[in-house]
């Protein structure tokens, strides 16, 4: 049976993409060590292989990486202000750890390694939609850091043959995405906020626009950069996206008509290392992975808020 190794399992994307695996009758081996993961999100994933630790650890990346096919590469300190407040911590995790994992990889002939790359290695480049063929510009320590796992990606294919493939991910939100953490998407804490009728923070006048891509669309681009052709993607890079351009303050109008939420909105200074505006172009996705996206903004909110509703009902 083929054996699957995803980093980061207890986190948002990680816990998703066991979801989908376990669904299909795979073999899945999960690596956390709960920095940023969630125990809860194990709770419903049965049969699970699971190993508590870190990808700083090279000895942990030997061990998890033994017997294993293809790996989904999730684990990160994934926080643009955490980057800004603590860049060594999030260099560690993010470069270290991938190193550490990669080398693991080669030496256990691992066949694919899948990695979750950022879009925000882009910068604030004012041209829209960013594509593939951009030189990357990264602001925050955060970006840096997920760049250099990309080239580390690219290196170990033309070097050692180690089929790679990096899909940079546009502002991922849905079930699962915790949203009680200062470093939570931004999708999450409005949600959370609205739900319990506390006012939503906006960092900045609320004009700034992402491409925020539903957990589903991003499970879907994980699942083919697995099974596509490696002479299509291996140490190739991928924007994974919606291509539709929402301002902040768009989403909260949404929101407010899915939760109700009649009170004020709180708008303060923009956050170092934030960017000012994310569209993608995804062209490169269709034609070698086949991907499309397949919820759209809306229904990806609504999905998201009956989750969290459920989530409240449970602690009540």
């Amino acid at each position: 049976m083929t054996t699957y190794l995803i980093t980061g399992i207890a986190g948002f994307i990680g816990s998703n993409i066991a979801r989908a695996l376990l669904a299909k009758g795979a073999s899945v081996r999960g690596l956390d060590n709960f920095i940023t993961g969630k125990r809860a999100n194990l709770e419903d994933l049965r049969g699970i292989d699971f190993v508590e630790g870190t990808i700083e650890d090279p000895e942990t990346c030997a061990r998890v990486c033994q017997g294993v096919d293809f790996i989904f590469h999730e684990a990160a300190l994934a926080s643009v202000p955490r980057s800004v407040q603590d860049p060594v911590s999030s260099n560690s995790a993010n470069v270290t750890g991938t190193l550490n994992l990669l080398v693991a990889a080669r030496h256990a002939a691992v066949r694919r390694v899948v990695y979750a790359g950022s879009s925000s290695c882009y910068g604030d480049q004012p041209t829209l939609p960013k594509h593939e063929a951009m030189i990357p510009d990264p602001i925050s320590p955060y970006a840096v850091s997920k760049l250099t796992g990309e080239h580390y990606m690219r290196s170990f294919t033309r070097v050692y043959g180690l089929e790679t493939v990096t899909l940079r991910y546009f502002n991922v939100f849905g079930p699962h995405q915790d949203p009680s953490s200062q470093y939570s998407g931004v999708l999450a804490k409005f949600s959370l906020a609205m739900l319990e009728g506390r006012t939503p923070i906006v960092y900045g006048d609320g004009t700034q626009s992402r491409d925020f891509t539903f957990i589903e669309n991003v499970v879907d681009a994980n699942l083919r950069a697995i099974s596509a052709p490696a002479e299509k993607v291996s140490g190739r890079v991928f924007n994974i996206a919606t291509e539709q351009r929402i301002t902040l303050n768009q989403a909260v109008e949404n929101l407010r008509e899915l939760t109700g939420y009649t009170g004020p909105v709180e708008y303060q200074a923009p956050r170092a290392g934030d960017i000012a505006h994310s569209l993608a172009d995804i062209s490169l996705a269709r034609a070698a992975l086949g991907y499309q996206p397949i919820v759209n903004f809306h229904e990806g909110l609504r999905q998201t808020l009956l989750w969290y509703r459920g989530l409240a009902a449970a602690g009540s």
